[in-house]
């Protein structure tokens, strides 16, 4: 038995409460984790279908590194897991949204409580250089080298 429901037509992707996700022609879905309780974004992130089933059945985010081309278990190195408290999909199951609690200093592994520590001002006309982006966060909330020895 597949822990994923087969693909149909799209209403019964659309309505039923079968979980049928689809994964892109890698066999990704694209994740995004928010803090449950700020509503913050913390990363966005990919799932292949065996992220998803351990994601599910453990409660804590699991990743698939498209880098190392290996399931990735958020927190597993740092410490900074995700606990899952509730996982949404949306309406044509192509992306997945976690609402996490973040455990330990940080979701980035720059060393930032997120990932989205830059913002891209718009309005900006390209001329010969490049756009710029705004550091939003300066301090880190852990130093990364003591956390992964790089």
């Amino acid at each position: 038995m597949s822990a994923f429901a087969e693909r149909t037509d799209k209403r019964a992707v659309e309505e039923s409460l079968l979980l049928a996700p689809k994964f892109d022609a890698d066999g990704l879905i694209p994740a995004v984790a928010t803090c449950a309780k700020t509503g913050d974004v913390l990363m966005l992130a990919y799932m292949n279908a065996e992220a998803l089933k351990k994601t599910i059945e453990i409660g804590e985010a699991v990743y698939y590194s498209r880098s190392r081309q290996e399931l990735w278990h958020k927190g597993k190195t740092s410490g900074h897991v995700q606990k899952v408290i509730e996982l949404r999909i949306d309406c044509d199951q192509d992306a997945i949204w976690m609402k996490v609690d973040q455990l330990g200093e940080g979701a980035c592994h720059t060393g930032f409580s997120t990932c989205f520590y830059r913002a891209i001002p718009t309005g900006q006309v390209l001329d010969e250089k490049p756009y710029m982006m705004e550091q939003k966060l300066i301090d880190k909330t852990f130093d990364p080298k003591k956390v992964y020895g790089k």
